[in-house]
């Protein structure tokens, strides 16, 4: 909700994150915390075979490049990033879509209700069931590129422990801290993402159109 909303001058935007939970819980529900749970669900297991199948391919493949282990790990993270990107899109575009919908979890349609509507209206393309997708591409592609290049070359560098629980707490403090610098440096992406595949600020006006101009309006108006 943070990201779809414009700015302070947003009419229907939170002041923040407690306002935010505040003002669904009583307009919508404790349902209204979950609208759009179905496409993410829906999605993750593709999503999670796509992701690990296509790093491990990318990783063979430039295995014969002769890059260094590390930016190897990086490029192949982008690739799987990408290819990942391209699969869930159709979903998030519905996810958004129902998130953005302010009636209760009750009266809002169902995800396959939504998904037909989107396509009747404006088809399977950009401007339909994958708007949004360049930057999709680029927070899938930004997050896996840094979480894989940092995780790999972080674990090889830190010894592994003969403790099991330290080697727990070594291998999930480094996917902790990667996917903490991951999520840091795309989320203007995200932000780009949930604001093209949203309601745009004045009906049928497309203010959000393209992922760099997004970024580059938000910017400018929001800081």
């Amino acid at each position: 909700r943070f990201q779809i909303q414009r700015g302070k001058t947003d009419p229907t935007g939170y002041k923040s994150l407690g306002d935010c939970f505040r003002t669904i819980f009583q307009r919508e529900g404790l349902l209204g915390f979950y609208k759009g749970i179905y496409p993410p669900i829906l999605a993750e297991t593709p999503k999670r075979a796509v992701k690990f199948f296509t790093f491990e391919q990318y990783k063979k493949l430039l295995g014969y490049a002769s890059l260094p282990p590390g930016l190897a790990f990086a490029v192949a993270g982008l690739g799987s990033g990408l290819t990942e990107a391209v699969v869930v899109n159709p979903f998030e575009v519905v996810k958004v879509t129902l998130q953005t919908n302010r009636n209760a979890f009750t009266e809002q349609p169902s995800s396959f209700v939504q998904a037909r509507q989107i396509i009747k209206t404006d088809g399977l393309g950009f401007q339909g069931l994958n708007k949004g997708l360049t930057a999709t591409l680029g927070r899938h592609g930004v997050f896996n590129m840094v979480y894989f290049g940092f995780y790999f070359n972080v674990k090889n560098i830190l010894p592994v422990n003969k403790d099991p629980n330290l080697e727990f707490l070594r291998k999930f403090g480094i996917g902790l801290v990667s996917g903490t610098i991951a999520s840091i440096i795309n989320i203007p992406f995200d932000v780009a993402k949930s604001r093209i595949q949203g309601p745009q600020p004045v009906p049928g006006e497309i203010k959000y159109r393209t992922c760099f101009k997004t970024m580059a309006t938000v910017y400018k108006e929001e800081g």
